[in-house]
């Protein structure tokens, strides 16, 4: 009887042993499946970098959706993506920068309801990207900042996009790759041929994503610190 004992608990033990196993087994699964989606190719980026630095445009995947960039500080290659839009110059595009610490150095006067706004966002587990319209902007190409001299700037965590920042060094415009009053391309197959025609460099990474992805919240940030909710 004692012996019986004995194997039925080590049977039980030995299950709950396979058991655990295998949930370490998924998870690294799951972690490598999250791990190839972040991946890209680096040459694939370095080209978009050249692309950039060289005063070119280029169609990209963004935290939200696929989007036509350019090196912020430089005014010849906005106007470049005005052109190709068919867009006004006067409603400025917004950009991306990978880091808030940067921050400081494009905005003249950051209200702290923006830091608040920026840690809520990084703190939250599951929350849509967001984009802040910032008063006193600077250190920018002139036809890329608003006649109230503000200027819209997104905080990316998307791999892609985060590395092109990181490694150009300026902030990278963000604006949909459509042509004015056209519908926004959600996905890569959705962009028009005229925008990937017009480009200088059209990124591979993510071209076959399915996953929906949502524009971004927008808040217009005061110099006083008061707020506006342009788009929830």
């Amino acid at each position: 009887m004692q012996l019986c004992k004995c194997k039925t608990l080590f049977l039980r033990n030995f299950l709950k042993i396979v058991q655990f196993v295998c949930q370490i087994q998924l998870f690294f699964v799951i972690l490598q499946s999250v791990m190839d989606f972040e991946r890209y190719d680096k040459e694939d980026l370095q080209a978009a970098l050249q692309v950039l630095r060289n005063g070119g445009i280029i169609v990209y995947p963004t935290d939200t959706v696929w989007g036509i960039g350019c090196d912020a500080t430089k005014a010849e290659a906005v106007a470049k993506i005005y052109a190709l839009k068919q867009r006004e110059d006067s409603k400025s595009m917004l950009v991306l920068l990978d880091s808030p610490a940067k921050l400081p150095y494009y905005v003249g006067e950051i209200p702290d309801a923006a830091w608040a706004m920026l840690e809520a966002v990084q703190d939250a587990e599951e929350t849509k990207p967001l984009t802040i319209i910032y008063p006193n902007a600077r250190n920018m190409a002139a036809n890329l900042i608003a006649e109230d001299d503000s200027v819209g700037i997104r905080i990316t965590n998307e791999p892609f996009s985060k590395a092109l920042c990181a490694q150009l060094k300026h902030p990278l415009v963000s604006t949909s790759a459509n042509i004015s009053g056209h519908p926004t391309a959600r996905f890569f197959h959705e962009i028009e041929n005229e925008i990937l025609e017009g480009a200088d460099y059209v990124c591979r990474f993510r071209r076959e994503d399915d996953c929906p992805h949502e524009p971004s919240s927008i808040i217009k940030i005061h110099a006083d610190g008061t707020f506006q909710i342009i788009r929830p």
